[in-house]
Order: C-alpha cells, then structure tokens, then sequence
C-alpha cells in the first residue's frame, strides 16, 4: 500500500467513525487495567458482564486483595482462563500497591512488570489511557495489516512495528481502535465482508480477488 492509499484508508475509516472507543467499559485507569488483562483470549463481551457485578463492588487495588483469590473468582469465572488472571490481578494489586501508590504507571517499562500485562495490554493502557502513540497487535489486527497490505509482517512485532513506520502521524492516536473494529465487524477471519467495506479498492486481498 503506497503512503497516498495509506492516507486515503484512514481519512475514511475516520470519516466514517471520529471517535472510536474501546468497547470494554469502564470508568477509570485502573478498571480499564483489569479489563484489558481478562479480556486476554476472551471476548469484550465477556469481560464487561463479568466486570458489571466486580466493579460496583472492587474497583481499587485494594478493593480487589480484600476480595481474595477465591473471591476475585467468583466474579470472574465466566472468562476464559479466569484462575491464572485471578492469581496475575491480585499480585497486579499488590504491586500497584508497593510501588506505584495504587496508581497505573503510565510507562511501558513498569506495566510490563506487571504479571499478567505484556506488551499488548501495555500498549492498550499506554494509547487509551494515556493517550500515546503506541500500537497494540491483537489477532483482529495482525489480520487486517497483512490482508489489506497496510502492513505485512511474519509475527506480531513486525506488524507492530510497521503499522507505527506506515500510519500517518495525524491518524496514529485512534488507528488501535479503527483497525480492530475494521477486524472484528468489517475484516473478519473467514468470509470479510468486502461488499461493505469503505477501503476494499485500495485492499491487496480484495484487488487479488476481483
């Protein structure tokens, strides 16, 4: 994709949506935190019923360690992988706690000290909460890069990597968010919906198609 349809792909994905927002709810740094680390090979969906009955309940580190382990559980057994993110989020707590006044850091170096926040989750908090231009490369997006030709790339660092060297300056604060809501509903893993989408012309997939 030349740096003309580069442009010509965000200038319509922004048109078409402004003010793209993450679809897991929440209502501060901290709970924004906890849903990006159990939504983790689990579905937005999934993640915010669980976090409708924890939140109103433990939206502080503090709050969740008084739950406990098995209390924290409880709330969250519904997503997939619940016991291992029960076990990261209490220890999260804990540092959070010790070392960062129960504040979320808002440096990549400390949320990838996190157990349980790796480099994806750490872009999520960095780009969302903070408003830094990072790039975080779930399955959605990794899809969309190398479909569309945007950015191709082996592994999901290479993707990363060009998709913050491709991205035009003035679109990279909302880019995360366009393209994983251009790959969950538009780009989307078996059949895309290519009829309805507002870049399939300039899409390497589509044109290697028609």
């Amino acid at each position: 994709m030349t740096p003309k349809q580069r442009q010509a792909f965000f200038s319509r994905l922004q048109a078409q949506n402004p003010e793209p927002k993450t679809e897991l709810v929440y209502a501060s740094t901290f709970e924004l935190l906890v849903a990006v680390l159990l939504s983790a090979q689990a579905t937005d969906v999934s993640v915010n019923k669980a976090t409708a009955k924890l939140f109103p309940v433990a939206n502080t580190p503090e709050a969740i360690l008084a739950l406990g382990l098995d209390g924290l559980k409880s709330y969250i057994k519904s997503i997939g992988l619940y016991n291992s993110k029960a076990v990261n989020l209490i220890k999260t707590c804990q540092l959070l706690i010790d070392k960062h006044q129960s504040q979320v850091p808002d440096d990549r170096a400390s949320l990838e000290a996190l157990p349980g926040v790796g480099r994806k989750t750490a872009n999520v908090i960095l780009n969302t909460a903070f408003g830094q231009l990072t790039m975080a490369v779930d399955t959605h997006i990794f899809r969309v890069a190398n479909r569309t030709g945007l950015a191709p790339g082996r592994d999901v660092r290479e993707v990363e990597e060009g998709l913050l060297k491709n991205i035009p300056d003035e679109f990279m604060q909302h880019a995360h968010h366009w393209l994983i809501l251009h790959g969950r509903y538009t780009c989307v893993a078996r059949k895309p919906h290519c009829n309805e989408c507002i870049v399939s012309d300039l899409c390497a997939y589509y044109k290697s198609n028609n």
